[in-house]
């Protein structure tokens, strides 16, 4: 791992753990016992830090549903290998992360807006059409709306109460709230691989 790498894994470990606004250059630099000075050979300022971490983090998740589409059996199964990556992305996440990101870095929460509107919402949409080919969702949902509701939801768990108070886990929240959805969309058939699937994931867990 080279520098400009290490940078970016204590930086965005901080910013998980504290949030983005509470965490200065100093304390980066400090945590990786190097100069600030070495960290603004690779950064200008803080602002093109974000921009790396947070483009590395959609990368990621692009990179991971696009895994979760291409190994699953069928659009439920690709919901749930789905899900496990965005476990990923919530877990330890400090609740105002994205509230920093808006307020102080908006030119990178733009980009995060439109990664969320452009490729999330592909990726919602062509797997509710799948479902509906497979048989496991209703055909009577519009498949547009559906999909805006969905992404609506993504953006929602930063925005509840209890995640912003940190009374519930961003990661629980996003959990819960895949689960019900997903059971709205549901015919029976469909309903049935929701029982076989947690009944897998609470194995692994377990």
């Amino acid at each position: 791992m080279n520098m400009k790498e290490r940078i970016q894994q204590k930086a965005e470990e901080l910013f998980r753990h504290y949030g983005i606004r509470s965490v200065t250059m100093d304390e980066i630099a400090s945590q990786l016992g190097i100069s600030k000075k070495t960290i603004y050979q690779f950064y200008s300022d803080k602002g093109a830090l974000v921009h790396d971490i947070f483009k590395n983090i959609t990368d990621h998740n692009w990179e991971k549903c696009r895994t979760a589409k291409n190994l699953s059996e069928n659009a439920i199964h690709e919901r749930y290998l789905a899900s496990n990556a965005a476990q990923e992305v919530f877990s330890n996440l400090n609740p105002s992360v994205m509230f920093d990101l808006n307020r102080f870095h908006p030119t990178v929460f733009a980009e995060f807006e439109k990664y969320k509107k452009q490729i999330l919402f592909k990726l919602i949409k062509e797997n509710i059409l799948r479902g509906i080919k497979e048989g496991l969702f209703r055909k009577d949902v519009d498949v547009d709306i559906v999909t805006w509701m969905q992404l609506e939801l993504v953006s929602a768990v930063f925005r509840h109460e209890e995640v912003i108070s940190g009374k519930t886990n961003p990661a629980v929240y996003d959990k819960e709230v895949k689960d019900f959805f997903l059971h709205g969309l549901c015919t029976e058939k469909g309903l049935s691989f929701i029982s076989k699937y947690k009944q897998q994931r609470q194995k692994k867990s377990a």
